[in-house]
């Protein structure tokens, strides 16, 4: 998989990010952490320490140090000369080497539920499934699933240990390996925590309704936002769903899906597309679900007297 490809999509994702929609309701003067995308999926390796040393003047550093620090200051000379992109010069040298392979922006993978970033009112969420029996074609089952939030941070992550046998894994679509359920959760936890996640918040998806069946759960219809039922996403695909790998290259410019996919490059890539529409998308959720009008609270001992009826005596007959 191309991790330099990845890492150009999530710079100009987290750009979409800072622009953000004209009506959005995240906080801009807060500053994000550092980092460019998930890379789970790169092909990076860790290189052991070398014994190699190098003379500067008449001290001794370690070669491993001396590059480091080369390539960290090239990196930032490189963000500070293009005046195109000032999102990219804000980087410090640290955040454009921090990709690892098993780094994220706020988060690792398989890390479960982050302890830095914030949920907010808006998470996407996308999932990965291998195929299970006879038919692995057709019958899938969930093992991975992340989710982010309004400005792209990763909230959570997780691999899934189906259940079932795996007959086809999907490596080169999906990403996951048998390697990867060494230390997956079960489908159980990972229920309760996205649950948890979800609960009252507005979810946003494309095609969501199959992570949530993938999941085992269900989420109110007023609270989802669903980038493939969008009408103006819609056209591009004729009318019909359009794929989300076509979405993100027409809509945001970005190529996804080259390789093995990654579930927290696309639920990224579905937040943008949805900040992008936002208005839009919730004027036509108004058109099916309108805003409630709630009853005024009442007052402390403004409670409605009761009438009393005068009874009529009725008259007998004698």
């Amino acid at each position: 998989m191309d991790t330099n490809g990845l890492s150009s999509n999530w710079k100009k994702l987290q750009a979409t990010f800072k622009k953000g929609p004209s009506t959005s309701t995240s906080s801009p003067g807060k500053k994000r952490k550092a980092s460019d995308r998930d890379s789970g999926h790169g092909t990076a390796k860790k290189q052991k320490p070398g014994k190699e040393y190098t003379k500067t003047r008449d001290t001794i550093t370690p070669y491993k140090r001396k590059r480091m620090s080369e390539a960290a200051e090239v990196a930032a000379n490189t963000a500070d000369a293009d005046s195109t992109k000032p999102a990219l010069r804000r980087k410090s040298s640290a955040g454009v080497s921090a990709q690892t392979e098993t780094g994220s922006r706020n988060g690792k993978v398989n890390e479960g539920r982050s302890k830095t970033a914030e949920i907010g009112k808006y998470v996407a969420m996308d999932c990965e499934m291998v195929g299970v029996g006879p038919n692995p074609d057709n019958d899938s089952v969930l093992a991975r699933v992340s989710i982010v939030n309004f400005n792209g941070d990763q909230v959570y992550d997780s691999y899934v240990r189906p259940k079932e046998m795996v007959t086809d894994w999907r490596t080169h679509v999906s990403g996951i390996a048998p390697k990867h359920m060494v230390e997956a959760r079960s489908l159980e936890q990972a229920q309760k925590e996205v649950a948890e996640i979800m609960d009252g918040r507005v979810l946003v998806g494309h095609a969501v309704s199959n992570d949530l069946d993938a999941l085992l759960l269900g989420h109110p219809k007023r609270d989802i936002r669903d980038t493939s039922k969008h009408p103006e996403y819609r056209k591009i695909a004729g009318g019909g769903s359009p794929r989300l790998k076509m979405l993100a290259e027409h809509f945001l410019g970005i190529k996804i899906q080259e390789g093995a996919h990654s579930s927290v490059e696309d639920a990224r890539a579905t937040m943008a597309l949805y900040r992008r529409e936002k208005d839009a998308f919730e004027r036509e959720h108004l058109k099916k679900w309108p805003i409630r009008n709630a009853p005024e609270p009442k007052e402390k001992g403004d409670t409605p007297k009761k009438k009393n009826k005068k009874k009529k005596k009725k008259s007998g007959k004698k």
